[in-house]
């Protein structure tokens, strides 16, 4: 079976790094001793020229115009000198006639200085050349009196001294370049970790949490937060502070991955903290009324009977009421999971659209609450403007049926208004009371499954806790918005605004 190579982030950034920095060092390397090779050699050719002038002008110096002849000595002298730095002279006078040769004068010299110039330069320098020679004429008095032909190795060559500063040349730049390439790899190595860490970390915090929330998993420990045990799973985090911003970016996902985890969690238990509450009150009605029934202490009468109704009637209401906010939300996910079509599955499935007014849906439902208003003397008020919609009119009624009731029941004196106006979407449906308000802190809350501001759970107050939630999942599934403003605890200054977007 054929497997996969796969190399660490870590690593092929450091190997990206490093061959980067490296092919640019060798690249820069070559850049140089090429300049410098180029310039080196237009400046030995300069001196070869400037030293084959010196020796025309030490010629020249030699020349006795008493006599009208060269100083043979010197003219030895000089030759035999620059024979030694790969100069070979010859020189003649203004007849032709050989003053001093060199050759002749050293045969075996001149070869072997010769020989170990063109060893020198094929060996170390991969330049093949061979003897070039140069005639120039001895001037005396503006008058030509001779002339000198110097022979060299071409078209250039270097000096002993000149082998052995390129040599030191080449061994700097080469220890250069290696130095160079150490710090190259350390640094790809520090950047590549410096980048990888946060990945490496982002990825570690990401199978946690997908251990933590895999179903059928048992989590053996729990990490702790500062200030406590926590009961509702592994609290995991990752440092935010980086400079790169993708890198920020990644650690916050990670960070409100986390977050949206635990309180789903948080609210995963809470509902089912909530949903076995709500069955155990009615369920324990029925049970000790039944009970009472079957041992003879309560007669089947029709009190007892219609207090078992009742509780059956509530229970009914509750699971017709999971299942409302069930279907709404499955619509919902359905949308964004078909957003791409027309018209999306769970919508058009959920949602029986109608053309209706919704003013007069408005009117309906306050008239229905009319009475229970009046009874507690409140005022109920409407600011209505003609307003055709588009929309699932049962749903929408609903809607009003669970706001208008919570307005009523929590509020015991003043005022409460509905209205409809125009909306940044179509129309803006505003139900405000005078009642008692929600807290600042429930105020996020409030539209959870089973979340109530009173949590006595009394019959006075009624309710599960689920009505807002179903509002919110049924104005949802319409593409709407559905918002709260609320004062709570200031006397006169207290009550709700409810505004709904459709």
């Amino acid at each position: 079976m054929k497997r996969n190579f796969t190399i660490s982030l870590q690593h092929r950034l450091a190997l990206t790094y490093t061959l980067f920095i490296g092919a640019a060092l060798g690249i820069l390397t070559l850049a140089i001793n090429r300049f410098t090779g180029i310039t080196f050699n237009a400046l030995i050719k300069e001196n070869i020229s400037e030293k084959s002038g010196e020796i025309v002008r030490a010629i020249e110096a030699l020349y006795n115009p008493m006599i009208g002849r060269f100083d043979d000595l010197a003219t030895e002298a000089i030759g035999m000198y620059f024979v030694h730095e790969g100069y070979i002279v010859t020189v003649e006078d203004e007849w032709g006639e050989p003053v001093w040769e060199a050759r002749s004068c050293d045969m075996q010299q001149c070869v072997e200085v010769i020989n170990d110039i063109a060893l020198r330069m094929e060996q170390n320098f991969r330049l093949n050349g061979g003897i070039q020679q140069q005639q120039y004429p001895v001037h005396y008095a503006e008058r030509i009196i001779g002339t000198v032909r110097i022979e060299t190795y071409g078209p250039f060559f270097y000096s002993e001294t000149e082998t052995q500063f390129l040599a030191s040349t080449n061994r700097l730049l080469f220890f250069a370049g290696l130095i160079l390439a150490l710090l190259s790899a350390v640094i790809s190595l520090l950047l590549s970790r410096s980048i990888a860490k946060p990945v490496l970390k982002a990825t570690e915090a990401a199978r946690k949490i997908a251990q933590i929330h895999a179903p059928w998993t048992v989590h053996a420990a729990r990490t702790e937060p500062a200030g406590g045990a926590n009961p509702l799973g592994l609290i995991i985090r990752i440092d935010e502070q980086y400079k790169t911003r993708e890198l920020q970016d990644l650690s916050r996902s990670i960070n409100r991955l986390a977050a949206e985890l635990e309180e789903g969690e948080r609210r995963q238990k809470q509902l089912t903290a909530d949903i076995a509450h709500e069955l155990r009150t009615p369920l324990t009605c029925l049970q000790g009324n039944i009970e009472a029934m079957i041992d003879g202490v309560y007669q089947p009468d029709k009190e007892h009977l219609e207090s078992c109704h009742e509780e059956i009637i509530r229970l009914n209401s509750l699971v017709q009421d999971l299942n409302i906010l069930t279907s709404l939300e499955r619509a919902q996910g359905d949308f964004f999971l078909e957003s791409s079509s027309p018209i999306p599955y769970g919508m058009s499935k959920n949602l029986n659209k109608t053309n209706f007014d919704l003013s007069k849906l408005v009117q309906i439902i306050a008239e229905q609450f009319k009475a229970a208003a009046n009874e507690k003397g409140i005022t109920l008020n409407l600011h209505l403007i003609e307003s055709p919609i588009n929309a699932d009119y049962d749903r929408l009624k609903q809607v009003l049926v669970n706001l208008l009731s919570n307005a009523v029941k929590y509020t015991d004196s003043g005022s409460i208004t509905i209205g409809i106006e125009k909306g940044s979407l179509q129309w803006d449906i505003v139900v405000a009371d005078t009642g008692i308000g929600i807290p600042e802190k429930d105020i996020p809350h409030i539209f959870e499954r089973f979340y109530r501001t009173d949590k006595s759970r009394s019959r006075s107050t009624g309710g599960a806790g689920i009505g807002l939630a179903i509002a919110a999942a049924i104005i949802s599934a319409h593409g709407g918005t559905i918002s709260v403003e609320s004062k709570s605890g200031e006397a006169g200054e207290t009550g709700s605004v409810f505004r709904v977007g459709v």
